[in-house]
């Protein structure tokens, strides 16, 4: 897989050609289940230099992303359920956070396969998000239970009962928000810890003064907060890629191309780009989150709803026909 080097942007034009003419480098698991939806979830490590995934059958494994062999990988073994989200801790390398749809979250040292914190009991749960320190991760369930939890505690710090279906979670950089989607179609904004609405109308009370950011027909169930604090991009079930500047939380721009519920988002380290994956059609939709022109669709063999940009050069992590694969571009000037 090609590198380029960290920290160089390529200016659109020159993305919108290059992509769609990249092959993938596909990591193969000949022990994993083939079917298409197989991997429910992937994660780059912060330094870009380890893939994650997360199975359907189970399987956690963590891929070296320059060695594309299976016997180059660590299976983390363990979870009896379907493994529904993983995420590494962001100022960690090699310490992973897993969750099973069993209500099981487990803390892992990559390096040495070892667990080291496990906490059970916690519901259908499917959602997970690190604290930008690494001090905490927050988890929920299909009931809409949010729980804190320490990779170092083997109890729930504290639970948070929502007043509303929540769909995906995901801290502001400062560590004092989070971010709710919702089936309504609406975003929370929260405080963190208290879990409390963060902004208000002056001018209403009770439930109705919680300011909401309204983006959507149908259900919001994906979001992604820009690597510089820009915009929150979010996605709904109505194919919708909404981006929100964060100062007065205004709607710039929506983003239509996409083909069925979007599923996840992931910006590129630079900004400049938003992917959208989704369990319908072929193909992974490239925007330009400064203009939200559609710049290009990557073709795929079949739906990729999992995607994720790594976190310091332009390789595109998804999941196509039941296994990972990437795809790295080469530089160009701006």
């Amino acid at each position: 897989m090609a590198r380029i080097a960290p920290r160089t942007s390529v200016a659109p034009e020159r993305l919108k050609t290059l992509l769609p003419s990249l092959k993938p480098t596909i990591y193969h698991d000949p022990s994993a289940s083939k079917t298409p939806n197989n991997i429910r979830t992937l994660a780059w490590n912060p330094l870009g230099t380890y893939i994650a995934t997360g199975c359907l059958d189970k399987t956690l494994r963590v891929w070296n992303a320059d060695k594309p062999n299976v016997r180059q990988t660590t299976e983390l073994k363990g979870h009896t359920a379907s493994i529904e989200k993983v995420a590494f801790n962001p100022a960690k390398e090699l310490e992973l956070c897993s969750v099973s749809s069993d209500g099981v979250v487990r803390f892992w040292d990559v390096k040495t396969k070892q667990v080291l914190n496990e906490v059970k009991g916690l519901g259908e749960t499917f959602t997970l998000a690190w604290a930008p320190k690494g001090e905490f991760v927050v988890v929920g369930n299909k009931e809409d239970k949010l729980f804190v939890i320490s990779p170092n505690q083997s109890t729930v710090i504290s639970e948070h009962q929502q007043p509303v279906q929540t769909n995906d979670i995901t801290f502001c950089w400062s560590g004092q928000r989070i971010y709710t989607t919702t089936g309504d179609g609406k975003t929370r904004i929260l405080s963190f810890p208290g879990f409390e609405p963060a902004l208000k109308y002056n001018y209403k009370e009770g439930p109705d003064a919680e300011f909401r950011l309204n983006g959507h027909t149908s259900s919001c169930i994906t979001i992604e907060l820009h690597p510089f604090n820009r915009y929150l991009a979010t996605g709904g079930t109505d194919s919708l890629i909404a981006l929100w500047e964060t100062g007065e939380w205004n709607c710039l721009r929506i983003a239509t191309k996409m083909t069925g519920p979007v599923r996840s988002l992931s910006f590129s380290w630079d900004g400049l780009y938003i992917v959208g994956g989704s369990d319908e059609g072929s193909g992974l939709e490239i925007f330009n989150s400064e203009t939200g022109e559609h710049l290009c669709t990557y073709k795929t063999t079949t739906a990729s709803p999992v995607v994720a940009w790594a976190p310091n050069r332009y390789a595109l992590a998804y999941a196509d026909s039941g296994s990972l694969r990437v795809i790295g571009a080469s530089t160009g000037g701006k």
